[in-house]
């Protein structure tokens, strides 16, 4: 796509705003136009009184132009009124030229519920927030609802968490086999699944230390979240290594959660739930992402839908009390009669926490590889089965408690998490919101720390771990060690001085 920008405006925000339009659009100021190039020429104009914008979108021989102007406000920041009137101008042209009208409105980025809680958080009250949304945002009134309603429950759950606090991340980027969506860094192959030991051992060596660290900083940790790729792909003594190396850092009976995303039914056994339970972990993943067997193997998981079954039943009879189950909407092969059906049955099995995810194709995945037709801007029935899941959640008594979004899901659709009261997987709530800060362990692990009471400065620090397990073995792991004590140290210097 061919975009021009003069103004001062942000161009990965009006590259985000066409791609509502133009999803998996790739862009370029010097491409040649021709009839399969979409071009779209963007004007913002700032004076004393407010914003006008003027945007022109075209197709083959046919453009649309769509102008707009936007005076300053009170309770509006110059930037939010900036960010609105292209908003606007880039959101009428695009629904007038290409017929498609994105449910989230011009509101993009992976927070949509940050813009609910502002206004929450302002005194606005859930009815006021959820008409502005519509009015001054587009969203359609089922995301005006949606959001505001995530956004609130969050604001619940935040209130209660206690200053100094923190979370703890452990990465384990190994996987069975690879799903055909799939971008993450995960590994499957027998030579990268042969690092797995030492890769334990790395992890153990870093957890130490950032435990101790955080110690050192005078940090409570309230959730600890091991995540992948599949950390039960883990065999049952590396599994008890990996666990005793976090209980013996930390009470974790002192914690508020203990995550292991378990995720894979065909990499759960009995053995391996009993000792996350020994060493107390509170929450685990069992994700079939659906119940249709066909599909199941189309996008490459290898596990049946008998095999989840199975897998469901052993995390029952472990006695870790909070369990969670993925279903993704949209998946190729799938439909809406055949999700809604995964739907049904999820809910009829009754799991503390279900999250529905909106299908998703990352460049990097194999499905881009020999397909390139995933894009779609409408997003088919995608759509009816997310709003179907929606609200066969609500009446099964599940709220929404967190909410995200991806760059290039079908129909620009969310990702919701859904729990039984007091279920509410916190790890995900505190990160998503960036309520405290998180100390990232292992390959591409990232320790994002967040300015809060008694902490200088306004911006969040992120350091990053090496992204993939053979550099994060490569690496010289002491260096890597003071370097994050040294900025964290420096971050966290004006809370110590006090």
């Amino acid at each position: 796509m061919k975009l021009t920008i003069k103004g001062n405006i942000n161009k990965y925000y009006v590259q985000s705003l066409c791609m509502l339009f133009f999803p998996g659009a790739k862009f370029s100021e010097a491409e040649e136009v021709s009839e399969n190039v979409p071009c779209a020429d963007l004007e913002v104009t700032e004076t004393g009184e407010g914003v006008f914008t003027r945007f022109s979108l075209g197709v083959g021989n046919e453009t649309v132009t769509s102008e707009n102007f936007i005076e300053y406000q009170e309770g509006f920041t110059k930037d939010r009124i900036l960010k609105i009137s292209v908003g606007r101008s880039v959101f009428d042209a695009g629904e007038k030229l290409m017929g498609v009208t994105p449910p989230w409105g011009i509101l993009t980025g992976v927070r949509p519920a940050k813009v609910a809680s502002e206004y929450l958080r302002e005194g606005l009250g859930i009815q006021k927030t959820k008409k502005l949304l519509r009015s001054e945002y587009f969203l359609n009134p089922k995301k005006a609802s949606l959001v505001t309603d995530v956004a609130s429950n969050e604001a619940k759950i935040v209130k209660k968490l206690p200053e100094n606090t923190c979370s703890v991340y452990i990465s384990v980027p190994f996987c069975p086999s690879r799903c055909a969506y799939c971008s993450f860094v995960s590994y499957t192959t027998k030579r990268l699944l042969s690092l797995v030991p030492d890769y334990v051992d790395a992890v153990i060596k870093e957890a130490d230390d950032v435990f101790s660290e955080i110690k050192s900083l005078g940090l409570k940790i309230s959730t600890v979240y091991i995540g992948g790729g599949t950390p039960t792909i883990l065999d049952a003594p590396l599994l008890e290594k990996l666990l005793s190396a976090v209980s013996r850092n930390v009470d974790v009976n002192e914690l508020m959660e203990f995550t292991l995303e378990a995720g894979r039914p065909d990499t759960i056994t009995a053995e391996k739930l009993q000792i996350a339970k020994s060493h107390g972990v509170s929450r685990i993943s069992v994700n079939p992402q659906t119940l249709n067997d066909e599909v199941l193997q189309f996008i490459g998981r290898h596990h049946t839908v008998d095999c989840f079954f199975k897998a469901y039943d052993l995390a029952l009879a472990s006695g870790i009390r909070n369990i969670n189950t993925d279903l993704i909407a949209g998946l190729p092969g799938d439909n809406f009669i055949r999700f809604s059906r995964s739907v049904d049955k999820i809910i009829e099995m009754h799991p503390d926490n279900i999250t529905v995810h909106t299908f998703c194709v990352k460049k990097a995945s194999d499905l881009l590889k020999s397909e390139t037709d995933y894009f779609s801007a409408s997003g088919g029935d995608t759509g009816k089965s997310i709003d179907y899941s929606q609200v066969k959640a609500k009446n099964a008594k599940y709220k929404p408690y967190y909410l995200y979004r991806n760059k290039n899901s079908l129909g620009n659709y969310e990702n919701v998490g859904f729990a039984v009261e007091g279920s509410e997987c916190l790890y995900n709530i505190f990160m998503m919101e960036e309520v405290h800060s998180i100390f990232g362990i292992g390959a591409g692990a990232v320790t994002k720390l967040v300015p809060g009471a008694g902490i200088s400065g306004e911006k969040i620090i992120r350091i990053f771990n090496p992204k993939y397990p053979y550099e994060y073995l490569d690496s010289s792991i002491e260096e890597r060690f003071a370097e994050r004590r040294s900025r964290t140290e420096s971050f966290f210097s004006s809370k110590k001085g006090d």
